[in-house]
């Protein structure tokens, strides 16, 4: 939300922009604000229909005011906020997330004014930055909540666990090229829990460096240095330096016994 707000703001050229996450089906809370002079706003509850963001909510499309406090086209709940704060020209765009709302991004002028086209093109395309963030983060989640569970089905064969070493490759190799860093810690911590499916109890004093684990992971998936060093954006000789790191760290002297090592500490799935 906060990088949305920054984008917003910079696309728009809105000195203010502020949003929330739906709670429920009909209630926005406000979490983050960006250029805001006051607290007033944060932390406010707007229910589905009511001011700008609810009506934003309720109609599932983006929603504009010239001047907010004597505006006709909604209603006044939230009044008293928006003067503490001085805003008047206020834009309020829904992130839809498969047909159902899952946020709401302000953004306003302390002066009454027209929000042409272009801001709010701008901020439409702020908010499906959002929602395309949303959907990857719905499908890492579905998914590795799926794989967990087949991993630690006491029926699991070979070709199951096939498919959570695979995923935990593709995941792992997904995460240094996603910008959000939330979502990049979480996509990590997703792996980390694919790994230790397999390794319910780890063995101790066992630590790999991020990049270590990225090139073990590649070489448990069958790829040579050369493949390795292309899928992670490094140099052949520097999958060979981590190769080797990982390799003392884990008391291994070929590559197949560091893999099954990094299996045994619960690194690897």
């Amino acid at each position: 939300m906060r990088s949305a707000l920054l984008r917003l703001r910079r696309g728009t050229g809105l000195p203010v922009a502020f949003g929330g996450l739906l709670e429920g089906q009909r209630q926005v809370r406000i979490g983050e604000l960006s250029g805001t002079a006051t607290r007033a706003l944060r932390g406010l509850a707007v229910t589905a229909g009511n001011g700008l963001g609810g009506k934003a909510v309720a109609l599932s499309r983006p929603c504009a005011v010239t001047d907010y406090h004597d505006s006709r086209h909604i209603s006044h709940e939230y009044d008293g906020a928006v003067a503490a704060e001085g805003l008047r020209s206020v834009l309020a765009v829904p992130v839809v997330v498969r047909r159902r709302v899952r946020d709401v991004l302000y953004g306003a002028l302390r002066t009454a004014q027209p929000l042409g086209d272009r801001t709010l093109s701008a901020a439409v395309a702020a908010a499906r930055d959002v929602e395309q963030a949303l959907v990857v983060r719905d499908v890492v989640r579905d998914e590795v909540r799926q794989l967990l569970v087949t991993a630690r089905e006491p029926v699991a064969g070979p070709a199951a666990w096939e498919q959570v070493r695979e995923a935990h490759s593709a995941l792992r190799g997904l995460a240094p090229r996603v910008l959000d860093p939330a979502l990049r810690e979480e996509l990590l911590a997703a792996c980390g829990r694919l790994a230790t499916a397999a390794a319910p109890v780890p063995e101790p004093d066992v630590s790999l460096a991020p990049r270590e684990v990225d090139v073990l992971t590649c070489v448990a998936g069958g790829l040579t240095n050369a493949k390795t060093a292309e899928r992670l954006g490094l140099r052949p000789e520097t999958v060979k330096g981590y190769l080797r790191a990982a390799m003392r760290k884990l008391g291994a002297h070929t590559r197949l016994e560091a893999v099954v090592a990094a299996r045994r500490a619960g690194l690897l799935p």
